[in-house]
Parts: C-alpha cells; sequence; structure tokens
C-alpha cells in the first residue's frame, strides 16, 4: 500500500525526532541481546520482538518487558540489573563507533533547516547525544547541532506511549502540539505522538510498516527522502511525487 497523504491541523512550525532507528543505526538492539544472555535466552530477542516490546520505551522499561515476556516465572525482579548490564554493553559499543547514522535523516534534517521550521530531537535513551556527537558533517558541524532543542533521556512521568516526552519537545521550542510532527521508527513513539495531539511520521526501515500503521502514522515510508519537505509549513504531510532521491 502506498503513503498516503494526510491534511494536519493547521500550518506546522516543528519537527521531533526519535533518534534511534530514525536519525542512527544505532546499536540498542544487539545491547539488548548481548546483555539478555546473562538473564534469558537471547534467541526470542529477535528484531521484530525488539520493534513490538521495546524500541522507542525508557531502559528500565524495555528491561522489563524483555524479561516479563522472554525470561519465565519471576524473571522481572531482575529488570533493573538487566538494565544496568544493557548501559555497560551500550557504552562499550558507542565508545567503538559501533554505529553509523542514516543518510537519508541527515538529508532531511537540512532540508528543515533550510525552510525554517524548529527541530527537537526527543529520544527516551540517554545515549542519544553521545552519539548524535560523534557524527561529523561535512562542514564541521555535529548531527547533534543541527537541532534548535534536545530533551532526550530526561526524566518524565512515564515514557512512550505516554506523550510527555514529546510535549516536553514541543514546549522546548514554544510551538504547540497540533504545530509538530513527530518522526518515529517504533509503534510506542507514534502511540506518544498521536497521544500527545501531534502528527506522526512514521520510517520504515525494517519491513514494519504495518505496526507503524496500526500504531496511528498519518504517513508512512522507507525513506526519509520520500517526504515532501515543501508541504510541510502548510500543514499538509504526505510523500514527494516521484521516486525518492538518493545519494
Amino acid at each position: 500500500m502506498p503513503p498516503r497523504p494526510d491534511a494536519v491541523p493547521g500550518a506546522l512550525r516543528a519537527v521531533i525526532f526519535d533518534v534511534d532507528g530514525v536519525l542512527v543505526d544505532s546499536p540498542h538492539e544487539q545491547a539488548w541481546r548481548e546483555a539478555l544472555a546473562d538473564f534469558a535466552d537471547p534467541t526470542g530477542f529477535t528484531t521484530k520482538f525488539y520493534q513490538a516490546h521495546v524500541a522507542g520505551k525508557r531502559r528500565l522499561e524495555g528491561a522489563r518487558a524483555t524479561l516479563e515476556r522472554l525470561g519465565g516465572a519471576g524473571a522481572a525482579t531482575h529488570a533493573a540489573a538487566f538494565a544496568q548490564k544493557k548501559q555497560a554493553v551500550i557504552d562499550r559499543l558507542i565508545a567503538e563507533d559501533r554505529f553509523t547514522a542514516f543518510p537519508d535523516a541527515i538529508r532531511l534534517a537540512l532540508a528543515l533547516e533550510a525552510v525554517a521550521l524548529r527541530t527537537v530531537l526527543a529520544s527516551s535513551s540517554k545515549n542519544a547525544d553521545a552519539m548524535l556527537a560523534r557524527v561529523i558533517l561535512p562542514d564541521g558541524r555535529t548531527l547533534l547541532s543541527l537541532f534548535d532543542a534536545d530533551v532526550s533521556g530526561r526524566d518524565v512521568p512515564r515514557g512512550k506511549p505516554d506523550p510527555a516526552l514529546f510535549l516536553l519537545a514541543a514546549g522546548s521550542v514554544d510551538v504547540p502540539p497540533a504545530q509538530c510532527l513527530v518522526v518515529e521508527d517504533a509503534p510506542a513513539g507514534i502511540r506518544a505522538a498521536k497521544a500527545g495531539g501531534m502528527a506522526g511520521l512514521g520510517i520504515a526501515r525494517l519491513g514494519d510498516e504495518a505496526l507503524l500503521r496500526t500504531a496511528g502514522a498519518d504517513l508512512v515510508l522507507t525513506s526519509l527522502d520520500g517526504l515532501d519537505v515543501s508541504a510541510l509549513p502548510s500543514g499538509v504531510l504526505r510523500a514527494r511525487p516521484g521516486p525518492a532521491p538518493h545519494g
């Protein structure tokens, strides 16, 4: 099914980005799977499992969700230890530069800068800044520096799919939620955007278009190059006509 165009209420003034799976191909899934070996059989921790039950959630919530489903009776009591082990693994992988930035995401961030839309980082991960600061663009700036505000890793009362982090992001650039677009790769993140009264763009990098549509995404793309950036300020969320550019 091709992406469907959608008008959103009023002009869009800000775009809020998740980080893992949207801006960078992060090692979070690998870290979760590696850490899980000390607590449960990691073979059940597939990409599909990660996207459905862990992606977009805060660390402890992801650890609990994993052990409740894969660890057997009582395993969730070890969620804090599992989360701590996962953090140690992800710190090592980031220090080893075991991640890459998605070129289409960099192009989108630059295109939004050109049309004067505000941009905000809003990842549940406390590691997001460390990764983006290590990505150096051709003009010498870091990927982190492209964004107007950053609320990644902030403590909020509830994690995604609760909209608290995205509402904090909207407030950080003084833009009403109805004039914000959230870019997410996780169903929990799309549900959070919609719960906060925001438009939701799902980026399906893992063949998970159906999951994102079911979560309520207003538009689902397999490449961010396919977004019609020129239509956003007028409140239209749609794919650009013709094939998405590459390179």
